[in-house]
């Protein structure tokens, strides 16, 4: 059932997507009166599920059965059509190709600048109906639990980090994303008092990269009751007691510190430290076969870290709408860059539609299906910017070659650039869905 809710939302987030995307170029070629033969979603490879031309209407509309995009087709554009036979026949005044090269070019970039547009619309509507919630860095005031991972970078347990290089984060979620952007060569943390320079080793940045979780908020384990029940029922535990060491070691990552700890001592006894009004006092439990001490804690996160909650008027989240998806497209430009970077082998994380299906909740919650539809406008924008024949981004570097050059390039070159475009696109999806297979079964 959680695969099917992720599937679903997938669909409908892609499909939306692809509508305003092909939409955009749609809207354009009408404006300029550029016929429009077909808007379809999805693939209609050799059938469709539906398709309707409506009276005295140029255009046929539809809905194919191959869920990887959809297409607009319009009339004298070079495009994964390869319509050929119309290509070599003398251009109508109503095709793209009949077009100043100012027009095309609106045309060619409308699915991407609607996107954009699009992402924007989703982020103030967010704002404006959810607002945002998150743990300022500066709030982390125990600092970090650090990972196996981020111990070996050179992070400790209770590390409150202040910057990578000469970057401050912000919000305490990002920090490993934020690290990653920017590439840090350094980290400067404030450990035991002082300030320490952490020395971010580049060769692990393809774990970075593949390993989520590295840094998490470390939170006190306090015990709010001692159930009868309990095997440490006579151990000595008092309601408020704050675990501070375990067989004399400092619990600075907090509570996933001490459950790690735990876990690793099953059916052992261990000595445990907690903090009360009257001092520190030290006592004997026994680890049970699950790595529990038998005990129930306070999980309330705001009991302890200061959750940032921010409320949107209806100006207020048009400006931040815009703001987000600026940030939004900076960082995923910065992240795209991690992919040409060979030594990060950033590569090795690129996704297809199974990675993308994974970032959906299991359960359905609107806030986070349309804050995860923005990202992905955007990626679909950054994506189809991209130089590449058969992408948006390359039919606009042919045509700005046209206008700087004054010289159109020939429908034939055009063609066999799409043709070697499409190889291009063939390859990254062979290369995405191969990564996703071997993280399946990895």
């Amino acid at each position: 059932m959680d695969i099917l809710i992720k599937v679903i939302q997938l669909i409908l987030s892609l499909s939306i997507l692809v509508l305003v995307h092909e939409f955009g170029h749609f809207f354009f070629a009408k404006l300029f009166k550029i016929r429009v033969e077909k808007f379809y979603l999805f693939f209609d490879v050799k059938f469709a599920l539906l398709r309707f031309k409506p009276k005295n209407s140029e255009t046929e509309y539809g809905i194919g059965w191959l869920p990887l995009g959809g297409y607009c087709k319009i009339a004298g554009m070079v495009d994964e059509s390869m319509d050929k036979e119309q290509m070599s026949s003398e251009p109508k005044p109503w095709e793209f190709r009949s077009k100043p090269a100012w027009q095309r070019l609106l045309v060619l970039f409308g699915g991407v600048l609607f996107n954009f547009i699009l992402a924007i619309i989703i982020y103030a509507g967010s704002l404006y109906t959810w607002g945002e919630q998150y743990i300022r860095n500066e709030d982390a005031k125990y600092g970090i639990y650090a990972s196996e991972l981020a111990r070996e970078t050179g992070f400790e347990q209770g590390d409150r980090i202040l910057s990578f290089d000469d970057y401050m984060p912000q919000d305490f979620s990002q920090l490993q994303i934020d690290m990653l952007r920017a590439q840090a060569s350094t980290a400067k943390v404030l450990r035991d008092g002082d300030t320490v320079t952490v020395n971010i080793r580049k060769e692990l940045f393809p774990a970075m990269l593949n390993t989520p979780g590295m840094f998490n908020i470390s939170v006190p384990f306090v015990i709010t009751q001692v159930p009868d029940s309990s095997a440490n029922a006579d151990a000595g535990f008092l309601p408020g007691d704050r675990i501070a060491f375990l067989d004399g070691q400092e619990m600075k990552g907090g509570r996933l510190q001490i459950q790690e700890y735990l876990a690793g001592h099953k059916n052992k006894e261990v000595a445990v430290t907690v903090e009360r009004d009257s001092g520190l006092v030290t006592l004997h439990p026994v680890i049970d076969s699950l790595g529990r001490i038998g005990v129930l804690t306070d999980i309330a996160l705001a009991n302890y870290i200061p959750i940032t909650q921010k409320k949107y008027s209806l100006g207020q989240a048009a400006l931040g709408g815009i703001e987000k998806a600026g940030t939004t497209l900076s960082n995923y430009v910065k992240e795209l860059k991690l992919m040409f970077a060979p030594d990060t082998e950033a590569y090795k994380s690129v996704g297809s539609f199974i990675t993308m299906g994974s970032i959906f909740p299991s359960a359905w919650n609107w806030m986070i299906f349309w804050n995860i539809t923005a990202f992905l406008s955007v990626m679909l924008a950054v994506l189809n910017l991209l130089p590449i024949p058969a992408l948006d981004g390359g039919h606009i570097l042919f045509t700005l070659y046209e206008i700087i050059a004054r010289r159109k390039p020939s429908d034939k070159f055009l063609e066999y650039a799409q043709m070697f475009g499409m190889l291009i696109l063939l390859g990254i999806m062979i290369l995405a869905f191969g990564n996703d297979i071997f993280r399946l079964f990895n």
